[in-house]
């Protein structure tokens, strides 16, 4: 992956692990969705899902759980890599909490949200990516945003 693919694009940007036992299925089948939905604008959008867990998450890994999932990933990357990387990037640059937590199922621990991310890499959302109605919100926002924004008109 290269910078030149997501410039000039908006990302939708969450943290996950292959192996979680909760939320983790639920938000990739939501990202999912809304990657479908925005289809259209296909050419506009960045999907960005970032493990918090590259010690098990290697690309082989990913490689395996994006099939499983059926995910396109046209514009749909899955991230690995060195684990302090990610904890870090969630909370400077997408305002969610990932890290390490014996207690959490899984022993990892994170917020069950998407953030958008406009051009300029100013968030403009948080949204609850377990949640249909606030994935719902989010492709509206994303569509507004476009629009009224960058003059990037979709079909719907």
């Amino acid at each position: 992956v290269h910078s030149k693919e997501m410039k000039d694009k908006i990302w939708v940007a969450d943290f996950f692990f292959t192996s979680c036992p909760s939320i983790c299925p639920v938000m990739t089948a939501q990202m999912k969705r809304l990657n479908e939905n925005l289809a259209d604008l296909s050419n506009d959008i960045q999907f960005m899902s970032f493990s918090i867990n590259p010690k098990m998450d290697q690309p082989s890994v990913l490689r395996r759980y994006i099939k499983k999932k059926g995910v396109s990933t046209k514009n749909w990357h899955f991230f690995t890599g060195d684990e302090a990387k990610p904890h870090e990037l969630g909370i400077q640059h997408f305002k969610l909490f990932a890290g390490q937590d014996e207690a959490s199922a899984g022993g990892y621990a994170h917020y069950a949200a998407f953030s958008l991310v406009d051009k300029e890499g100013y968030i403009r959302g948080v949204y609850i990516g377990t949640d249909s109605e606030d994935v719902d919100r989010m492709e509206k926002d994303i569509r507004l945003l476009l629009k009224h924004e960058y003059k990037i008109n979709g079909s719907k």
